[in-house]
């Protein structure tokens, strides 16, 4: 039964792979880069937050941390509605990079800052 139920979500109801003949668009068509993003970022020690612009390449400071954004992509389709950013965050006391990789503004919890203090997550990205 299991194995059934597999091969349909495989193949499809049909029994075979679903070819319409349509290529699909390369990814450089449906996936574009921003000049930088947007970040929200709270200090949970002031209970304060507030956004922070970023350009793509640079830096900016939250407290003791520095944060760098290297690149940000958004869907061509939907610019408001999603951002995936790559970020390296570097702590000043601990001297040390404490968070490295993608944060996607849908899903700020999946792969997410872990500091006792200051949470960021990624609003959007900035097209011009």
């Amino acid at each position: 039964m299991l194995r059934a139920l597999f091969l349909t979500a495989l193949l499809g109801p049909g029994g075979a792979l679903a070819q319409d003949g349509a290529t699909p668009p390369a990814p450089s068509d449906r996936i574009a880069e921003g000049t930088g993003a947007v970040l929200r970022g709270l200090d949970r020690v002031a209970g304060t937050s507030g956004d922070i612009s970023i350009a793509r390449g640079g830096e900016v400071r939250l407290g003791h941390l520095i944060i760098m954004l290297s690149e940000c992509r958004y869907p061509v389709e939907n610019p408001a509605g999603e951002a995936y950013a790559w970020i390296d965050i570097f702590d000043t006391r601990a001297d040390e990079i404490i968070f490295s990789g993608w944060m996607i503004a849908s899903s700020p919890a999946l792969n997410a800052l872990d500091h006792s203090r200051y949470d960021l997550w990624v609003i959007n990205c900035t097209t011009s």
